[in-house]
């Protein structure tokens, strides 16, 4: 039998439906894995055990009355420290706001509490979420849990929630994606992980990093799991106007049901993949390729624009300008506790030229045009996640993001993307392609996502944590 900490949200909540396990038991069961494993693993900041477990009992008694509840009702939840809750700690991973408290709660953490989700807490995270690595010298960079006997990169910034979500500490989690936040750590980890398109869930309540490319997105374990979270969080807030011209979201969860017949996916020559990308992950792009064509899916190969490996600096480009703008009151003090690496990143928007900042946003516009173009009726486009396995932490050099290779481009032209699991390399290391969307396309892309993990199976490979106990 499949223990409640293996179960994916949809499986936990057929054991609640069926009266095989309550909220409590499961709650517990993650509680104590997280009590025996992440004094190692170093997701989590802050742990909310006695409030889950309040909360648990509480959705007991709900079922027990007969009252409507949802799919997710009962069910945890692990938070990134940058989508405030009302009355806790929010650090945005940085030590220098170690004692400020929430005074609101965000929108997207208010709608997974509405749907009835629990949470256990939450997740470390690179210094105001600009990092790619997933190293913060101050907070502690939560370890790899692929590895034990050396720390690698947990993949930035939403670092401690992806390795929350691969270790089993939690069935799922949320993220937030500015250059790639929730891709990288979804590969880096081996797990699910959506990129939503800028507007499409509400950033209220949350420290920004980048107002034109911040987005939140669900880490999961699977790609339902990931559908049903994107389909609660999503929608049209008053307290944030970018999401107020969205498009309808149609039901996500009946259109992962639907057959592949008609689908089409562009692949990325691979003359093209740069020299760092590893010879496991060309492999596994060519793998992903027979996957999606066994699947039904028609696969045609492009060739990307040269502009297209020029985006990653355009992007950071634009994420140091407005990052330096929100934390410019703060960001000089040289009493507070700031890292190094995570000051001298936002510091740098300080010295770029206004005119550099404006010609990349009207770059923006006219670069999707001709990327869209060029992908003609497929539905999408197949690329790597990151270009390598997860390097050793103590190896990187923090001021490069080659982990970003191919995830800022996506946030630069305005698209979805999802991180999907495609294999180990040599040392066991999870690696990740990714399924781009056009933008507000998210249904489209979790539907491939859906048709690669029934042909793979690979999201059901977990770490190895026996020698912590588990």
């Amino acid at each position: 039998m499949t223990a409640l900490h293996d179960m994916s949200l949809g499986q936990l909540a057929n054991e609640l439906a069926a009266k095989r396990a309550s909220s409590r038991e499961i709650i517990d069961a993650f509680l104590g894995r997280i009590a025996k494993a992440d004094g190692k693993l170093h997701s989590f900041v802050e742990v909310y055990a006695s409030e889950a477990r309040t909360l648990a009992d509480a959705a007991d008694a709900e079922r027990k009355a007969g009252l409507p509840v949802g799919p997710l009702h009962g069910l945890p939840i692990a938070v990134k420290d940058l989508c405030d809750i009302e009355g806790r700690i929010g650090t945005a991973g940085s030590k220098a706001w170690s004692k400020r408290v929430a005074s609101t709660t965000a929108t997207a953490v208010t709608k997974l509490m509405q749907a009835g989700m629990i949470p256990l807490g939450k997740t470390h995270m690179v210094e105001f979420a600009f990092g790619t690595w997933g190293s913060n010298p101050t907070m502690g960079a939560p370890w790899n849990p692929w590895d034990l006997k050396r720390q690698r990169a947990p993949g930035g910034s939403s670092s401690g929630t992806g390795v929350a979500v691969a270790a089993r500490l939690a069935p799922a989690g949320i993220g937030s994606d500015t250059g790639g936040s929730v891709r990288i750590p979804a590969a880096m980890n081996g797990i699910v992980g959506l990129k939503t398109t800028a507007g499409r869930i509400s950033l209220a309540g949350c420290i920004y990093l980048s107002y034109s490319l911040d987005t939140l997105g669900p880490m999961t374990r699977d790609v339902a799991d990931a559908a049903l979270l994107f389909q609660t969080m999503a929608g049209a807030d008053p307290h944030d106007a970018t999401t107020l011209n969205q498009p309808p979201l149609e039901d996500v969860m009946m259109a992962l049901k639907r057959p592949m017949k008609g689908m089409r996916i562009a692949v990325i020559d691979e003359r093209q993949l740069p020299d760092n990308t590893s010879s496991a992950m060309r492999r596994a792009l060519a793998e992903a390729v027979l996957a999606f064509s066994e699947a039904g899916v028609a696969v045609e190969t492009i060739t990307l624009p040269d502009w297209f490996f020029t985006l990653a600096q355009r992007t950071t480009l634009i994420i140091a300008s407005e990052a330096y703008q929100f934390h410019r009151g703060h960001i000089e003090d040289d009493s507070l506790p700031f890292t190094k690496p995570g000051k001298a990143r936002i510091m740098g928007g300080k010295a770029l030229a206004a005119a550099d900042y404006v010609q990349a946003m009207r770059d923006r516009i006219t670069m999707q045009a001709e990327l869209l173009t060029l992908m003609g009726d497929c539905d999408a486009l197949l690329l790597p996640s990151c270009p390598h396995e997860a390097p050793p932490l103590d190896e990187i050099d923090e001021t490069v993001s080659p982990l970003a290779t191919f995830t800022r481009a996506i946030n630069f032209l305005t698209l979805c993307g999802l991180a999907m699991p495609a294999g180990f390399g040599a040392e066991g290391l999870p690696l990740s392609v990714q399924i781009v969307g056009r933008p507000f396309d998210e249904t489209r892309i979790l539907r491939l996502g859906k048709a690669f993990e029934d042909a793979t199976q690979w999201p059901a490979k977990k770490p190895d944590l026996t020698s912590l106990g588990l």
